[in-house]
């Protein structure tokens, strides 16, 4: 019989050890990190025995531990990875994130496989594929409404569906973007993006006029999906993902603790629907303000399917953190800033703050001391009489998320019961986990001299110290017996070691999925579906490719113009309010256009019967310079 219960996994971020501590510790459900390599994120790999470690301790409270094996893999690369799984195996990792599909075609230990955001999910029938294949979570496209959701996740029901709500977006979809390899020779698919889309541009029409210079087209704001939660739920959803495997740990409290907090809000409302999928309480010193972390400014994307506003996807201006506008500059002397606040708020000793210079660049300085209207910097800086002034790095609230003061406990119920006709005693414990263990001591118990026995045994049994334990109910049936306190606490200790031992014995792994006997694979795979190595290739033949076209790290290079390199559901016309399909605005910018900028040059191609936009790396704007 099917349960009616569903189970709720927040998913977060970390780029080492202390930082995946720190997630659990604000409430996430399981953490995902890179290993020593392969992990789509070149700067954030980490050691075996740090791995192992975040295991251990994440385990004793049911979080989940996954590593990103996600980049695209060479043929010289397949036995590294071969034993890397089986290591990652063997120190208790529940499960690996991956993209190539040479996984499938190896002997591997039965770890779980999840389908990675590079997989790029987009329907139902590629998640139904993936599902056969064996996976047994699939990360769908940023990209998708709720709707398109809904239909993914009908077509998988028994595969769990993840999701991204929370942080940087990729302007094109993920497991589809060259443009970084072609311009730099930094693959995306291979951990080394470029972030090419972060850079400003020159827009420019047909006859290499500059409609717009030097600023950040392809540049998206935050997700952000706070208030969809429980939209997402409906959906289908069941693991909520935040991004930032590169973000500090502060970074990674605040957002985790926002999200957790709000997923027990959804929880507790539920009637008994919804449960989180771990256990412990957490506790920690700040009220989380997702508004308050890293963010270029907040989207909830395509989420409700709406045709979007004009500039409510992407941040033309900057693609760094602008922060809270807290003052504009009335004069400058030198390092001091006179200032008129425009509201409540007021500058703070130690404060980041961040201004447009006259120029239209974002530039970033410290305060070294707020007085009254005055700000005193830490270096001279050009900032223009009537800037805003924005605060992007907050002195007290870092302050406060550095402190390691946070805990997470999980419940411990006692019983404490007399034993053989009191010839001892038992102390049994069981946890919110479900674990239990018991533990006896033979001593001969005699009548106390003095009442109140029982409120100094709670007393002892209550000092859980430094464990991962907080006391619940106490029931202490001894009577009024003298026990001495060194007894208890060895009792206790004994029995909080049996309990460990038990739950590191029924601690469950999610084990691979077995593959269907029969499934369909594409007819003809491009070098957009990213098969890099004859593993990858054997596996897809086997299921009915015909024609496969290898993935561009492995092609020979092209120097061909008019190249796709990415393609996007952000629209630049629709952007800028000149949507091909409106009737009003379309005209306001002209029918070819193209980006600029010292990388190179990309052609725009809007394909309005999708609803996408293509960037074709072009030397058309080059030929024209040269006429």
């Amino acid at each position: 019989m099917k349960s009616d219960i569903k189970t709720l996994e927040l998913l977060a971020p970390a780029k080492d050890y202390d930082t995946a501590v720190a997630a659990i510790r604000h409430g996430a459900d399981a953490v995902y990190i890179g290993g020593p390599a392969f992990g789509a994120r070149a700067a954030a790999g980490n050691s075996m025995a740090d791995i192992a470690r975040l295991c251990d301790y994440a385990h004793r409270f049911g979080v989940k531990v996954y590593v990103t094996l996600n980049t695209i893999i060479y043929d010289s690369e397949l036995a590294e990875v071969r034993a890397l799984v089986s290591e990652y195996y063997r120190i208790g990792v529940d499960a690996l994130i991956v993209q190539d599909m040479a996984l499938m075609q190896m002997a591997l230990p039965p770890i779980a496989l999840h389908a990675s955001t590079q997989c790029d999910t987009r329907t139902p029938a590629k998640a139904a594929m993936l599902a056969a294949a064996g996976f047994s979570q699939i990360v769908v496209a940023r990209e998708l409404s709720l709707t398109e959701l809904r239909d993914v996740a009908a077509a998988v029901p028994s595969v769990a569906i993840e999701a991204f709500v929370h942080g940087a977006l990729c302007v094109c979809y993920s497991g589809d973007c060259q443009a970084s390899y072609v311009t730099t020779g930094r693959s995306a698919n291979r951990g080394e993006c470029a972030q090419i889309c972060r850079l400003a541009y020159d827009l420019v029409d047909g006859a290499g006029r500059v409609i717009s210079a030097s600023r950040h087209f392809l540049s998206l704001k935050d997700m952000c999906r706070l208030d969809h939660l429980q939209a997402m739920i409906d959906a289908g959803v069941s693991s909520f993902k935040i991004e930032g495997r590169l973000k500090d740990a502060g970074y990674v409290k605040n957002v985790v603790a926002a999200y957790s907090q709000a997923l027990d809000n959804i929880v507790a409302a539920s009637a008994g629907r919804y449960v989180r999928a771990s256990s412990g309480r957490v506790a920690h010193n700040f009220e989380p303000d997702v508004a308050k972390s890293f963010n270029r400014g907040f989207t909830d994307y395509f989420l409700t399917g709406q045709r979007r506003r004009p500039g409510a996807i992407a941040n033309f201006a900057t693609p760094k953190w602008v922060g809270e506008g807290v003052a504009t500059v009335l004069r400058r002397a030198g390092k001091r800033l006179e200032v008129k606040y425009i509201g409540s708020r007021r500058f703070a000793n130690g404060d980041g703050i961040g201004y447009f210079d006259a120029q239209g660049r974002f530039c970033g300085v410290r305060i070294n001391r707020a007085e009254a209207d005055s700000v005193f910097l830490a270096q001279e800086a050009e900032v223009p009489k009537g800037a805003k002034l924005y605060r992007n790095a907050d002195k007290e609230w870092l302050d406060t998320l550095s402190r390691r003061d946070e805990e997470r406990k999980l419940r411990l119920d006692m019983e404490l019961r007399a034993i053989g006709g009191d010839r001892g005693i038992a102390l049994r414990l069981s946890d919110e986990r479900g674990c239990k263990a018991e533990v006896a001591e033979w001593l001969p118990l005699t009548p106390a001299d003095s009442a109140g026995q029982e409120q100094q045994r709670r007393r002892v049994l209550e000092r859980l110290g430094n464990t991962i334990y907080c006391a619940g109910t106490i029931e202490d049936y001894v009577g009024n017996v003298f026990v001495a306190a060194s007894v208890l606490t060895a009792l206790r200790r004994r029995a909080l070691e049996s309990l460990e031992r038990a739950s590191r014995a029924t601690y469950t792994y999610d084990y691979r999925r077995a593959p269907s006997p029969d499934f369909a694979t594409p007819q003809t795979l491009t070098r957009h579906d990213n098969v890099a190595n004859a593993a990858a290739a054997a596996f897809y033949r086997k299921h009915g490719t015909r024609v496969i076209e290898r993935a561009i790290e492995v092609a020979q290079p092209t120097t061909a113009s008019d190249v796709r390199v990415m393609t996007t559901r952000y629209c630049l016309r629709r952007e800028m309010g000149a949507c091909l399909l409106d009737k009003v605005g379309a005209d306001t910018l002209p029918r070819e256009l193209y980006l600029r900028a010292p990388i190179g040059d990309f052609r725009l191609d809007f394909d309005c019967r999708n609803c996408e936009m293509h960037l074709l790396r072009t030397t058309r704007l080059k030929e024209i310079h040269d006429k």
